[in-house]
């Protein structure tokens, strides 16, 4: 009976030299790119990727309102979007959910508040964003918003 190590089939594979694969790294990769190799020695950080995107369907409430001071202007304005439910009853519900729309980029930011108008249906694409802010008494109280990079305007019905 053969050990699982000494199968004909399973040859130990040749160690590679690393100055060979360096070599040959730098062949492949452009003049600019850096590779770094856990045969180096160096400790290479993990870097996770993350993905906050947030795309919305639905009705603006208000029209488009500027905010921000004039070296970091802002247009803010509301969206509902509509959730149905049926109950057993057969009896439908139907739950608005409102969420605080941001426009930071300056060429859509413009289109957004010369055209966007209350009623409008749109599509929005951008990322969700919290914060907190004082009230009148000096609470703090938390806020969320999408900070939009794309907005898509539906054509209204006359």
């Amino acid at each position: 009976m053969l050990h699982r190590n000494s199968s004909p089939r399973c040859k130990k594979q040749p160690s590679l030299d690393p100055e060979v694969i360096r070599g040959v790294s730098r062949q492949l990769l452009p003049p600019n790119s850096t590779r770094l190799m856990s045969s180096e020695g160096e400790h290479i950080a993990k870097v996770e990727k993350s993905l906050n995107q947030v795309t919305l369907l639905g009705r603006v409430g208000t029209d488009p309102q500027k905010r921000g001071s004039i070296e970091h202007p802002v247009i803010t304005f509301s969206m509902a979007t509509h959730t149905n439910y049926k109950y057993e009853s057969g009896e439908f519900i139907q739950r608005t959910d409102w969420h605080r729309i941001c426009v930071f980029k300056p060429i859509l930011r413009d289109t957004v508040y010369t055209y966007l108008k209350k009623g409008t249906r749109v599509l929005v694409n951008g990322r969700v964003s919290y914060g907190e802010v004082k009230d009148e008494s000096g609470n703090q109280k938390s806020t969320t918003s999408i900070i939009a990079d794309d907005v898509i305007f539906f054509q209204r019905n006359a």
